[in-house]
């Protein structure tokens, strides 16, 4: 048996009195609170406290502090949304359990025509707001200029990209349309660019620290799998096949719910918000990328000077013991199969204390995957891409036979050391380490096939999945993810997302090669177009009227959706509706005017 506290009982009978006392003051009276005592003239009770206004409830016809508005129902598209916590655009709702009424002044979504005899000027633009500077004037007399405003009720738009005025959703003016050059054709900017206003666009340089022009981050280092990739856009976090989802990084995650869009970067007015909300008078639709041509993923070098570099002046301080110096394959040098990465996503050195044949301890081998300071002359950053192209199988490959990505960088671009020539007299500079990683929804039947020399490790959700370490000629090694035990082993799950990190060093002067076969690459994106008031029912709409959206019953509104009206389910009393069944069925109880008629 329940028991009940006197505790609670009195707290009820409290809240019981002040429900009573709220329902029963009479608005306008000498003693609006109930309580007899003398009127409340400062915001707060008899004792100079706040009113207990009791909870609201939407649709009494009483305006709670917690309401924008109470027309004594729960029906949106009168002007009152039907949770009372919102005006809609186009009305003003001035009188508690009165009927909203279509507003009349800028700023309503409404181009009017104003009153000539009364000396009203005509409204030219009305975007919903009275703000200078976003095309139509805080007054909706005047279009500003480099804008054009052609539907009322939604954002001014650039009159034309290349007048040299920043309008709309433009993000540069360059005084073109040339592409190429920092500003596109369309006035937005171009990957690794900035314009500041009034100078000439410039690069922009990742991994200085500084986000600038169209960087999505900078965290002023080239490491991989830290959520800000080398090339400065934003990468999945993800623990175990569960990623956070990343506003602003172009993909939509399988499964994710909190993006409502992701169109690849965090501007406001272009149909998906900065934190990847939708916003209204766009028509936003999912993508499913088709696999492309060719896609690029981001690769980072490290060159080091091998024990075979001659010495003199110019050169680094520091000759690196592991490069250019044993041959033979070594497997274990990272640790068994499905060994672990380091918690900073590195591989971690498993020789130590054991006799290893190419390698010399664990300080040296941190070396090979971590930037070092410049002035020490272990290493020189690159960062580059690794364009794969698609296969008739639908696999995506890169393959170079003579891999020396760093012939004219590294130490060799800085003037600080020479070429030595491979096994066919080339000039080239060897003795470098490369990084890469990509992510992928696990599916079940990927694979992923390397092919080179000399060492190469690749890691998938974090686990060894394949050891080719060593100094070596060209080797070839499969991870394939319809392998059930290899599954089980790196621990993955259909549906899921999971990085895939390949490790390869060039370690000996005579030959390179790299070759990497991945598959099924696919996500999803989010494209936007202004389109409500182009009179056009576009994807995202329920309606549009073009200029004739607005306010009222019976209209399509100013967000191209349709407001209350006949056919929507729900009987409009205030709007002389008898009946409402949702269909346009003249021949049933409830006609198409929605008011029914009884003979």
């Amino acid at each position: 048996m329940l028991k009940h506290s006197p505790s609670r009982n009195r707290l009820t009978s409290l809240l019981l009195a002040s429900l009573l006392l709220t329902l029963t003051a009479c608005p306008g009276s000498d003693d609006p609170d109930g309580d007899g005592g003398t009127p409340v003239t400062d915001g707060g009770g008899t004792d100079g406290g706040p009113v207990d206004e009791g909870p609201a409830f939407c649709g009494d016809g009483k305006k709670h502090s917690t309401e924008a508005c109470d027309d004594a129902n729960t029906l949106s598209g009168d002007g009152c949304k039907s949770d009372c916590k919102e005006i809609e655009i186009g009305f003003d709702c001035p009188t508690p359990g009165q009927k909203c009424v279509v507003g009349t002044a800028c700023g309503n979504g409404v181009v009017e025509a104003g009153d000539t005899d009364a000396g009203v000027k005509p409204e030219v633009c009305d975007d919903r707001n009275k703000a200078d500077g976003d095309g139509c004037s805080a007054n909706c007399k005047t279009v500003e200029e480099g804008w054009s405003c052609p539907f009322q009720g939604q954002r001014c738009r650039a009159a034309q990209c290349g007048d040299n005025i920043i309008a709309g959703d433009e993000e540069c003016e360059d005084g073109n349309t040339t592409k190429g050059d920092g500003c596109s054709d369309i006035c937005r900017l171009e990957p690794g660019y900035k314009c500041d206003p009034g100078q000439p666009c410039a690069k922009t340089t990742c991994g200085d620290g500084k986000r600038e022009g169209t960087e999505q981050c900078d965290d002023g280092n080239h490491d991989m799998g830290d959520g800000c990739s080398v090339l400065c856009v934003l990468e999945p976090k993800c623990v175990n096949g569960t990623c956070e989802a990343r506003c602003g990084d172009g993909v939509i995650l399988p499964g994710d719910t909190t993006e409502e869009c992701d169109d690849g970067n965090v501007r406001a007015n272009d149909g998906c918000s900065a934190t990847c909300k939708l916003e209204e008078g766009f028509a936003c639709t999912r993508v499913t990328t088709a696999p492309p041509s060719s896609v690029e993923i981001p690769v980072v070098y490290r060159d080091f000077r091998g024990k075979g570099q001659p010495v003199n002046g110019k050169y680094p301080a520091t000759v690196h013991p592991d490069f250019d110096d044993a041959n033979g394959a070594e497997t274990g040098i990272v640790g068994p199969l499905y060994a672990a990465l380091g918690a900073d996503g590195k591989p971690v050195y498993a020789k130590a204390g054991q006799t290893s044949g190419t390698t010399h301890g664990k300080v040296a081998f941190d070396q090979w995957y971590r930037d070092q300071p410049r002035d020490a002359g272990i290493n020189v950053t690159e960062v580059g891409v690794l364009k794969l192209d698609k296969q008739g199988d639908g696999s995506y490959l890169f393959n170079n036979q003579t891999f020396f990505p760093l012939d004219t960088s590294g130490w060799v671009g800085l003037g600080l050391e020479n070429k030595l020539n491979d096994n066919t007299g080339t000039p080239r500079n060897f003795s470098f380490t490369s990084e890469t990683r990509y992510w992928f929804e696990f599916k079940g039947n990927e694979q992923l096939t390397f092919l080179g020399d000399d060492d190469v490790w690749v890691f998938i959700n974090r686990k060894l999945a394949l050891d080719l370490g060593g100094v070596h000629g060209a080797t070839s090694g499969t991870v394939s993810l319809a392998n059930a035990a290899t599954v089980a082993g790196l621990g993955l799950v259909k549906g899921k997302i999971y990085e895939v990190v390949v490790f390869q060093a060039e370690r000996h002067t005579s030959q390179s090669s790299y070759k990497l076969t991945l598959t099924n690459f696919e996500t999803q994106r989010t494209t936007c177009e202004s389109t409500c008031g182009d009179g056009d029912v576009d994807v995202g709409e329920q309606c549009d009227k073009g200029n004739l959206n607005g306010p009222g019953y019976g209209k399509c509104s100013l967000t191209c959706i349709w407001n209350a009206r006949c056919g929507d389910s729900k009987i409009q009393y205030d709007a002389g509706e008898t009946c409402d069944d949702g269909n346009t069925n003249n021949d049933d109880d409830c006609p198409n005017n929605c008011v029914y008629d009884p003979g």
